[in-house]
């Protein structure tokens, strides 16, 4: 079959950074073709010259055999293709109809006409099997459903090409199957679907075809039924990766982490925590599951003093830190890897050396009264590059010009080597390459293995599965239910992260007749 897109030599440059580097690629109708690569590989890139968004250095653009200049997105939306962002596009008071025809709608005089909105919506929903309630307003609806409605907005103009930018990372394991139904159908009606992803295993089960970026280049297109999880890590990122979190058995010890009914408010002063109780202990991994917005990052504000807790208590090591300084916990023997590693985990401009003595600079040996001893912390920065495998030019480069699995090894670093008591890990492996992800797991078990206790945060459900030794589910604020990590499963973890379940047991119920929650 004709491919429907295809791009030829596809060069694209931004400042300091070549993102594609003569990128050939065909997309063929009623395939599903999945472009892999770590975070800053290409791939989102790529996308956005096809629809538009970007403009290519060089190279050419193919549709229906047809050169074309993709202008804008109108320009690729007249010509079909569609593109679902990572980030909905969606006005959370408008209906489902109001959203799905905005910019397109069926007007009575200067009115937009709602009954044939409506009527449209039901027509194109009934025809590719994408069940939505035109008239429910898209704040009330769950985030699968929203991504169906993002689907349907590409449809109801016309899309033949359907690209989707990482499109299960907020998704429920259950909504990712729902996900993969609706593909395989739009795929059978002829439709192309690009998907773009990191994820190994969603790879092998949803696509027909995978492209594998790495640096900007194509390293290799194949069928996923001629490959295997292991050989595309290993041309992600050049090297043979394990792809397997090893552990032993974990030895829990003393309790050192504890919150008693703890309530906070979001940034817009609504409840985003409501009366968590936790505790962690040493030698074990207690992993955070929900999906993104269920009060995970609130809880780690809270934790680490960067939000206050409007009621509750926070224990650590014995001790009340309610409302203690973030510096004082760190004293106390707390440590954070932020989930977002620019914001909260490094100083950019600052050196790889600066960088990693952030929490110790006013104490010996790197203190020097109210000077910095440069060569303790040159040599203090030496010994943890070698130690971490940090690829850096010298230790005095500037934080931001590391790559991103660099950077998160810097913080890694710098946190374990306070050898704290507790470690929190935020999204420790978010936009991270398969290796370093690897080096990153590795180095969260030994931290357990030595005695520590560990609180991982990840919206990463195999992560949350391969590295806790229990793990709490997070729904709208609460923890709806802790259990050992032998006794979940994804399908266990789902119902409990989208509430359709209100216990671990009422969930297992659930799994064991079927999925039927009442």
């Amino acid at each position: 079959m004709e491919p429907i897109v295809r791009l030829v030599g596809i060069t694209k440059r931004f400042p300091g950074v070549l993102a594609n580097d003569g990128i050939d690629l065909e997309i063929t109708p009623g395939t599903i073709h999945a472009l892999l690569g770590e975070n800053g590989a290409g791939k989102t890139t790529l996308m956005n010259i096809l629809y538009g968004l970007y403009q290519p250095d060089s190279g050419e653009v193919f549709i229906r055999g047809q050169k074309v200049r993709v202008t804008d997105p109108n320009v690729a939306i007249r010509r079909g293709i569609g593109m679902v962002h990572q980030h909905f596009m969606l006005i959370p008071p408008f209906t489902v109809a109001e959203n799905i025809v905005l910019g397109s709608e069926p007007r009575r005089g200067v009115s937009l006409d709602l009954k044939r909105a409506v009527a449209a919506v039901e027509e194109l929903s009934a025809r590719y099997g994408l069940k939505v309630d035109p008239l429910a307003r898209v704040e009330s609806i769950s985030v699968g459903m929203q991504q169906r409605v993002e689907i349907l907005k590409a449809l109801y103009r016309g899309a033949e090409v359907l690209i989707l930018d990482e499109p299960t990372a907020v998704l429920t394991p259950q909504e990712v199957r729902e996900l993969k139904v609706i593909l395989d159908s739009l795929a059978a009606q002829g439709k192309a679907i690009i998907f773009i992803t990191h994820k190994l295993k969603e790879i092998m089960a949803m696509a027909q075809v995978v492209t594998v970026i790495r640096r900007g280049r194509v390293v290799k297109t194949l069928p996923t039924s001629e490959t295997t999880p292991a050989e595309l890590a290993s041309l992600m990122v050049g090297r043979e990766v394990i792809l397997e979190v090893e552990k032993g058995p974990s030895r829990p010890g003393e309790e050192v982490l504890r919150l008693e009914n703890v309530t906070a408010n979001n940034n817009r002063r609504l409840p985003a925590l409501r009366g968590v109780d936790l505790t962690v202990r040493r030698g074990e991994i207690l992993g955070i599951a929900g999906v993104d917005g269920n009060g995970q990052s609130e809880l780690v504000e809270v934790l680490t003093g960067l939000r206050p807790a409007t009621g509750g208590r926070v224990f650590l090591k014995g001790k009340e830190v309610t409302r203690t300084r973030t510096r004082q916990r760190i004293r106390a023997g707390l440590g954070h890897i932020p989930e977002d590693r620019h914001k909260r985990g490094l100083i950019l401009d600052f050196s790889v050396a600066e960088n990693l003595i952030l929490a110790t600079y006013d104490r010996r040996p790197f203190a020097s009264g109210i000077n910095l001893n440069q060569g303790e912390v040159r040599k203090h920065a030496e010994r943890l590059v070698r130690e971490f495998d940090v690829r850096t030019p010298s230790t005095e480069t500037a934080a931001r010009s590391l790559s991103g699995g660099n950077q998160q090894k810097v913080i890694v670093a710098r946190e374990i080597d306070r050898d704290p008591d507790v470690l929190i890990a935020a999204q420790p492996t978010r936009g991270l390459d398969v290796g370093a992800i690897e080096f990153v797991h590795e180095r969260l078990v030994a931290e357990r293995d030595r005695g520590k206790a560990v609180l991982l945060v990840s919206f990463e459900l195999d992560e949350i599965l391969s590295l806790s030794d229990r793990i709490a589910v997070m729904y709208e604020g609460r923890v709806v239910a802790v259990l050992p990590a032998g006794e979940a499963s994804e399908d266990i973890l789902g119902l409990l992260m989208s509430g359709a379940a209100r216990s671990a047991d009422e969930a297992r119920a659930a799994v064991e007749g079927g999925n039927r929650v009442g």
